[in-house]
């Protein structure tokens, strides 16, 4: 497992990108409990930040960029969290500021190569004990060490279930209206032969 000096922590804890990480917790958080698109809690925050009366801080962009990517690829996040959660937990039953700790540390490390596998998972674990508590720290920290250490396959897999849907949403999308779809080509056959497009064609000439 990632290990951190106390000295290291400290430091973490002051610095730029574990304040958006917290943030991101906090923004996941809280649209869960309100059943609603966390981007647009941050798209509310970044209009409050700008009125200085209103003592609310900017969004960091890492901030929107994991909200965001977490918000996407929830699909993905969710279902790597499940198959790495011991028997005895689900994810619905997570405590849910486990959840949200979770789904941002799992986003990073799939879908965030910049970002070192360790420090993905240190982090995670850091705000896992100041949000958590000694309760829920130490399995998220072994579900995090479970992903890094199966990392390679794991977005090996979630690409290839990528790829599934977007072929079936393709092909749902193809068979949904045919009438449509036919209408759509004769319009543009029809397009060709029209005198502006005959005219068009003849000035090339």
């Amino acid at each position: 497992m990632a290990t951190v000096t106390k000295r290291q922590e400290k430091w973490r804890r002051h610095g730029a990108r574990y304040k958006a990480r917290r943030r991101a917790v906090d923004v996941l958080f809280e649209a869960e409990a309100r059943d609603i698109d966390p981007m647009r809690i941050v798209e509310d925050r970044t209009e409050l930040a700008r009125v200085p009366e209103n003592q609310v801080a900017p969004i960091a962009e890492y901030t929107r960029q994991i909200v965001l990517g977490a918000a996407e690829e929830l699909d993905a996040v969710d279902s790597t969290i499940e198959r790495f959660l011991s028997d005895q937990w689900e994810l619905g039953r997570l405590p849910a500021v486990d959840r949200a700790i979770l789904r941002m540390s799992v986003w990073e490390l799939i879908f965030n190569p910049d970002v070192p596998t360790p420090t993905a998972v240190v982090e995670g674990v850091e705000i896992a004990s100041e949000y958590s508590g000694e309760q829920g720290a130490p399995y998220i920290h072994a579900v995090l060490d479970d992903v890094a250490e199966n990392l390679a396959e794991v977005r090996a897999s979630v690409g290839a279930e990528a790829t599934e849907v977007a072929e079936a949403v393709e092909n749902a999308e193809a068979k949904a209206d045919p009438v449509e779809n036919q209408t759509a080509e004769n319009q543009a056959k029809e397009a060709e032969t029209t005198p502006e497009a005959s005219q068009a064609t003849t000035a090339n000439d």
